[in-house]
């Protein structure tokens, strides 16, 4: 037990990554309860509506879709750590005046649509930045682990800050959980100025004269050449789209669907981020790139239970339903960055970084709005399991499409256990 928990944890022991891990920590409990305050506020503004929701959704990922590329050529050109003390000091600037005004009763839907895209913005400069940071913390051989627990802290977040917050609303009103995530936001910063600059790895990247190069438009070319970064890209992208967005659906699912309140709203999305720290747990153990099947099984694992979740009719179902889905969304999210980022050369790593958070995370202002008017139209449960069953047909293609590139074919074996598995004649 102890040298799996050593294996597991192992880049705590870099003292570089463990001050960004704790800051990380710290800001994402905060985040996730000004989330669930967000939503839960947008939802009061304007009368319960779940297209309010997909709005303020697309809002603050928006900025992604036209910000992201330039952010990883900054990465690629600049010092990744002193982009993000810029990037988390405008976070913490904006939230700090954001929690002002809720606690002030002043706040109107309009605003809140406006700080979701301000905030928007400061991450699409900060996301890919710290992504392609993450390997300077550590070197490439800690990468898989590293990545790992980046997403375990993320997840462990996501238990705690929206089951605080779910208690605090019903407690003390929304005002108070934005003020608190404000305050959290100042975490990063002073972290990040603790650090030993002489302890980062950078001996892989190429001299700085060679870095002010760089160009977005050959990150793209280097990506196109390469169909093992592509189809991870393109799984990435159409999932997200269509299957990541419970922070919108499980809040409708919630309030007009089981007629429930805040706290149970919190207790859903506490369950699908335990079963998210599971899958980055068990990601944590990975010491080489995962293979495309890796990628595409995770993809079928999350859209079955994804389309599940959506015919689920119990309360108590949907949150049990929950653990394994939240278990397969984020061991395809770090299947799919892993294989990326362990075969990207460290020259492209923050453009390519950059356009895997874009077609991730920039997918969002198209597949919001158009989730949200589908929960509001014919149930928040539909938006699931059509999300689900898109997500099951897109990975099913991209089984198909590797299995031919590959020369491979799919074969079942009943014994000893049942397995199925691939015999190919090509590479991987």
């Amino acid at each position: 037990m102890r040298a799996k928990l050593n294996t597991t944890f192992q880049s705590l022991k870099v003292r570089n990554y463990r001050l960004f891990a704790t800051g990380q920590l710290i800001k994402l409990i905060g985040v996730w309860m000004m989330f669930i305050a967000q939503d839960w506020l947008v939802l009061e503004l304007s009368d319960d509506s779940a297209t309010a929701l997909g709005v303020v959704t697309a809002l603050q990922f928006t900025p992604v879709l036209l910000l992201t590329l330039f952010s990883g050529r900054l990465a690629d050109r600049y010092d990744k750590r002193l982009l993000l003390l810029i990037g988390n000091g405008a976070w913490s600037v904006l939230s700090i005046a954001m929690g002002i005004l809720v606690l002030s009763g002043a706040v109107e839907l309009w605003h809140v649509f406006v700080f979701a895209a301000l905030l928007g913005t400061a991450n699409a400069l900060e996301t890919p930045v710290r992504q392609a940071f993450v390997s300077e913390l550590v070197g490439t051989p800690l990468l898989p682990n590293a990545l790992s627990l980046s997403a375990a802290t993320f997840n462990v977040a996501r238990i705690l800050g929206p089951a605080v917050a779910g208690v605090a609303i019903a407690v003390f009103d929304v005002g108070p959980v934005f003020v608190i995530s404000a305050v959290s936001s100042i975490a990063p910063l002073l972290m990040l100025v603790k650090m030993h600059a002489s302890e980062l790895h950078r001996q892989e990247l190429p001299p700085i004269d060679e870095r002010d190069a760089a160009k977005v438009t050959d990150g793209l070319r280097y990506v196109a050449r390469r169909p093992d970064l592509v189809m991870p890209m393109a799984l990435i992208m159409v999932i997200g789209m269509v299957l990541f967005n419970f922070q919108l659906t499980l809040a409708a699912l919630a309030k007009t669907v089981f007629n429930t309140g805040a706290a149970s709203f919190g207790l859903f999305t506490t369950a699908l981020a335990v079963g998210a720290l599971g899958g980055a747990l068990v990601s944590s153990g990975r010491r080489e790139r995962p293979s495309a099947y890796v990628v595409i099984g995770a993809a079928l694992g999350f859209g079955v239970f994804g389309t599940l979740v959506g015919f689920a009719p119990a309360y108590w179902l949907v949150s049990l339903l929950l653990v394994p889905t939240g278990f397969f969304m984020v061991y395809f999210a770090q299947a799919t960055n892993q294989r990326i980022q362990l075969g990207v050369d460290p020259a492209y790593r923050g453009r390519v970084v950059a356009l895997w958070v874009l077609v991730f995370l920039g997918t969002n202002p198209i597949g919001a709005p158009l989730i949200g008017m589908v929960a509001e139209k014919f149930g928040a449960g539909t938006s699931i399991w059509m999300g689900g069953l898109i997500s099951i047909a897109t990975a099913s293609l991209a089984l198909a499409w590797q299995l031919r590139r590959t020369g491979g074919r799919l074969r079942l074996r009943l014994r000893p256990l049942p397995r199925l598995y691939v015999v190919h004649a090509g590479v991987s």
